[in-house]
């Protein structure tokens, strides 16, 4: 690429000259905008091969120019850390590219020095730049070598999350023989009610014609993301208070166009930020993280007697609704989120010990995975009976 677009000694004529649009510019941003530009047509070329293979179905992909893409500042190159606080980045100002000096926010050096560069096996990388709004900033990553301990499938202690819209997440510490130790509800009502009094000014300002609204948008997407993060930590902490081995959500897939009544609450639904925050702290802890099918974890009852029935059900005689409570078919009345995270840790107990050459070979001949349903039937009733046929072939 740099032979058809880079003018040199030895290549006097290339085929695009690419230094009348961009004199000068450092060797390594160069390169950077060559990936780029090859990462975003591959992309294109492979979307629009399936689309053809596929019949033609849908709308005929396109190949997007503006990326957005900013620029990774190599050390030497584009980089250079002059003092604690203090740094110089190359930049192209009067038609020239030069050094410029810029200060760093001691705040950040702090916070850096404290939770990053304490840690020796923590290497710093180059860092990247980023406009937000007005103003441009230097991101500084960071990498960590860690280890996750092979814990065997029998000794492992798991959390299950289901995360729901109206429990914001529902944790439960479970083993591999169907033992619940734990349970934690994690809920915050209060950024619930700042989040729908916004939502409430956003739609007055639209019913009275004001199309655009982007600051009370920023209230509502900025109250979304602090809850975000607050179900991320409280999931963090329980998992680390029992010293788990591995966090299994739900593989959420909800594209598509929302309806009915409940479309925006899902519009809203940050599932998969809680996913990347937990997932991002998880390994960082030395904690797996994995998912499983969430098809039938809320409509299935885990004690293995069939669907349950949501919303409305009996208390001293009178009939109540609420969506969060689901009714057995035995009568038995319970939590309909809590009922799902049993059947999370259960389905990941089955996949992984019906994945163990050791355990199949203990099962009999016609114990295979048929006996014990397939991915969408599967609850915590399925585990005890798994368990139970283990502990048989060792008697």
């Amino acid at each position: 690429m740099e032979h058809l677009t880079l003018q040199t000694k030895k290549n006097p004529e290339p085929a695009y000259d690419f230094n009348q649009c961009a004199y000068k510019m450092p060797a390594y941003l160069r390169r950077t905008a060559i990936q780029e530009a090859l990462g975003a047509y591959s992309s294109y070329a492979s979307n629009h091969e399936n689309w053809v293979n596929n019949g033609k179905q849908g709308k005929e992909p396109k190949l997007t120019y503006e990326r957005n893409a900013m620029p990774t500042l190599y050390k030497g190159n584009m980089f250079i850390r002059t003092g604690s606080d203090t740094a110089r980045v190359k930049v192209y100002h009067r038609k020239d590219w030069v050094w410029l000096d810029v200060l760093l926010c001691k705040q950040d050096v702090k916070y850096i020095e404290k939770h990053c560069l304490s840690d020796p096996n923590t290497v710093q990388k180059n860092p990247k730049l980023k406009k937000c709004g007005k103003c441009w900033y230097l991101v500084f990553p960071f990498a960590k070598a860690v280890t996750f301990e092979d814990v065997a499938i029998e000794d492992r202690t798991i959390c299950a999350i289901d995360l729901g819209i109206n429990q914001n997440a529902v944790c439960s510490i479970m083993q591999s023989d169907g033992t619940v130790v734990a349970r934690k509800f994690i809920n915050f009502a209060t950024e619930k009610d700042h989040l729908y009094k916004a939502l409430g000014r956003q739609k007055k300002a639209q019913q009275h014609g004001n199309r655009k609204t982007p600051v009370l948008w920023k209230r509502v997407n900025d109250i979304n993301q602090d809850i975000s993060r607050k179900t991320a930590k409280g999931i963090m902490d329980f998992a680390i208070l029992y010293n788990v081995d591995v966090i299994v959500f739900e593989y959420l897939d909800t594209n598509g166009k929302k309806r009915g009544s409940k479309k925006q609450r899902l519009q809203l639904w940050r599932k998969r930020e809680i996913q990347r925050i937990v997932e991002h702290h998880a390994h960082k802890c030395g904690i797996r993280v994995s998912r499983i099918c969430a098809w039938g974890t809320s409509a299935l009852a885990f004690d293995g007697f069939g669907k349950v029935e949501r919303g409305t059900y009996m208390q001293d005689g009178k009939e109540k609704y609420n969506y969060s409570i689901c009714v057995f078919p035995n009568g038995k009345i319970y939590h309909c989120d809590l009922n799902a995270s049993y059947n999370i840790g259960a389905r990941y107990f089955i996949r992984e010990l019906l994945k163990s050459e050791s355990v199949m070979t203990r099962l009999p001949a016609e114990a295979n995975d048929l006996r014990y349903g397939t991915g969408t039937t599967r609850t915590l009733s399925t585990l005890i009976r798994l368990n139970a046929d283990l502990c048989a072939t060792c008697a």
